[in-house]
């Protein structure tokens, strides 16, 4: 991607020299800085897509740098320069926000791929506030009935939002459980946050592992760059998992250990990384039955269903059909003019 705004961090004034000209010449924008108090008011006065930062630099270290960028410019793809000797430090800095290190001398190849993949999930965070604007135009901020099973159902939604457990939708299928997920999120601390669905039964399962919680390059033959996983994009907001029943029972270990300590790893890969997420998931099954004939984990179960709602079936809210027919003949009005 050309034309990217790139700001260096860092307090070897010729490692910046050298690097901004590599990287105009790939036709970037960059600008230098060698003191973490510049990297701030540079970032106070304008936007970057990319900041380069080194941690070891005089007055303000890095750590406080990348701790401005994600409370100030959350979209800007933090890539911490480091020595082979402090990776450790920079693992650390993944886990609070940045997106991927390299270590120093650098291999410039591997750092334009880095970034690369930097803007590549950048791109997925903002195409999210779009389809999440777009979610909020399609979906009613509040779920449309009247009946009192719907009532009863929205106000313990509604209780469930302020909560920060995972939580478990059980009901037939079409009884709207990824709407009530997105009305959890929507009222929900983690509403700026991005919302990520996926179905659980919709990959084999190699892929699902890998769609769930990314890969490392060369994990396997197609593997030819790293790619992050579901519980990284969607670190901080919400993650649905629908149909999560059909989840293998070789996965379920996984994502269990996932929602104990908020820990995964890549496929491929041999650092343990975090992601703070709320966990929904949806299911048309009975789970209890299910792990009682072993088709379930039973301690993943008890790990999703710290809250359980059951969507009632349309056929219980029967006074509510009217009201769904005026709302989505008033939508198709809507889009038709």
């Amino acid at each position: 991607m050309k034309d990217t705004k790139i700001l260096i961090a860092d307090d070897d004034e010729t490692l910046c020299y050298l690097l901004k000209e590599e990287l105009v010449n790939e036709g970037h924008n960059v600008d230098t800085v060698y003191d973490g108090k510049d990297a701030i008011e540079n970032l106070k006065k304008k936007p970057y897509d990319v900041l380069l930062l080194d941690l070891e630099m005089k007055e303000v270290h890095g750590e406080k740098v990348l701790a401005f960028v994600k409370e100030n410019q959350p979209s800007t793809q933090v890539i911490v320069l480091t020595a082979k000797t402090d990776v450790r430090t920079a693992i650390d800095c993944i886990k609070h926000g940045a997106y991927d290190f390299i270590t120093k001398p650098y291999e410039f190849g591997q750092l334009c791929l880095t970034i690369d993949r930097a803007l590549e999930h950048r791109d997925l965070i903002i195409k999210n506030k779009i389809l999440t604007s777009k979610i909020n135009q399609v979906i009613p901020s509040s779920i449309i009935g009247e009946s009192e099973s719907i009532k009863n159902i929205i106000k313990l939604a509604e209780r469930a939002a302020n909560s920060e457990s995972n939580i478990l939708l059980e009901g037939e299928t079409g009884t709207g459980k990824e709407l009530f997920a997105e009305y959890i999120h929507k009222n929900s601390a983690r509403k700026d946050k991005p919302f990520v669905a996926i179905n659980c039964a919709s990959l084999p399962d190699q892929l699902m592992e890998s769609e769930l919680f990314g890969y490392e390059k060369g994990a396997f033959t197609d593997a030819k760059t790293s790619k992050q996983g579901l519980v990284e994009i969607a670190n901080g907001g919400t993650l649905f998992l629908d149909e999560i029943g059909e989840m293998s029972l070789s996965l379920q270990p996984k994502l269990l250990r996932f929602l104990e300590n908020g820990e995964f790893r890549r496929v491929g890969g041999i650092t343990n990384l975090s992601s703070s997420v709320r966990v929904i998931g949806a299911t048309n099954k009975n789970l209890m039955q299910e792990a009682e004939n072993k088709n379930f984990r039973r301690d993943l179960l008890f790990r999703l269903n710290v809250i359980t709602l059951t969507i009632p079936p349309l056929r219980e809210r029967q006074g509510d059909v009217l009201l769904l027919a005026d709302y989505f003949l008033q939508k198709k009005s809507s889009v038709r003019s």
